[in-house]
Parts: C-alpha cells; sequence; structure tokens
C-alpha cells in the first residue's frame, strides 16, 4: 500500500427528516485488508460529529491516507437516543457502514451522509 503526502477522508452529517445537521454522531474509520473471510479490519480513526455536524478534523491526513479499502461507521443509534420517543421508535438504523475504495492517495475523500429514521443516503462529495 502507498500513501501520498495531502490526501485526507471527510465527511459530515445530516438529518434529512428535519434539515439540520446530525450533532453528536460518532464516526469510526477502519481500514480493511483482505477478502471475504481472510477480511481484516483496523480503526484508524474515531470522532463525534460537532454542532453544524462535521468533525472539527480529517479523519485521516497527513500522509496517512493509502491506496486501499475504507469502511466508515456512522453510529446513528446514539442520535436517535437524543430524539422524541416518536422517532426513536421510527428510527431502523443502529450503525450505518458505508465502504469505499481509495484509489488516489493524494485526493480529498468526503463522504457525506443524509440520514432519516426510515433511510439515508451518501454520495462523494466535495
Amino acid at each position: 500500500m502507498m500513501s501520498v503526502a495531502g490526501g485526507r477522508i471527510t465527511t459530515h452529517v445530516l438529518d434529512t427528516s428535519k434539515g439540520v445537521p446530525a450533532a453528536g454522531v460518532r464516526v469510526e474509520l477502519f481500514v480493511l485488508h483482505g477478502d471475504g473471510e481472510k477480511e481484516s479490519r483496523m480503526k484508524v480513526a474515531e470522532s463525534v460529529t460537532n454542532s453544524d455536524g462535521r468533525l472539527d478534523a480529517p479523519l485521516l491526513e497527513g500522509g496517512k491516507l493509502e491506496q486501499a479499502v475504507y469502511e466508515l461507521r456512522f453510529n446513528v443509534e446514539g442520535y436517535y437516543a437524543q430524539r422524541s420517543l416518536e422517532e426513536l421508535g421510527q428510527a431502523l438504523w443502529k450503525v450505518v457502514p458505508i465502504r469505499f475504495a481509495v484509489s488516489d492517495a493524494a485526493s480529498h475523500y468526503h463522504i457525506p451522509l443524509l440520514i432519516a429514521p426510515g433511510g439515508y443516503s451518501t454520495y462523494r462529495g466535495s
């Protein structure tokens, strides 16, 4: 695996059901190695979204990003636990995993999560 200075991974979380940033979501970043049954993963970063639904710093940067498969895990169960009982009862998601490949370790990979009690989506942002 090759790492190059300049690449980074960032994210943010928006609650599309309320039209607001999702504060207090714990985000974990893992790097995956191998394939299938021999797959292993190692946690490389963890943070919590701020009041703007963003992290205070990139999850990975400064030459630590490598060409590899990564998985972001958004622990949204805690976010919904802060909501009303009605919303909590509608929340289907506990953890939202997003697996993606880094092919250019010098690039910026911004992977946002748009969350609602009954659905979610993501895209490669800028």
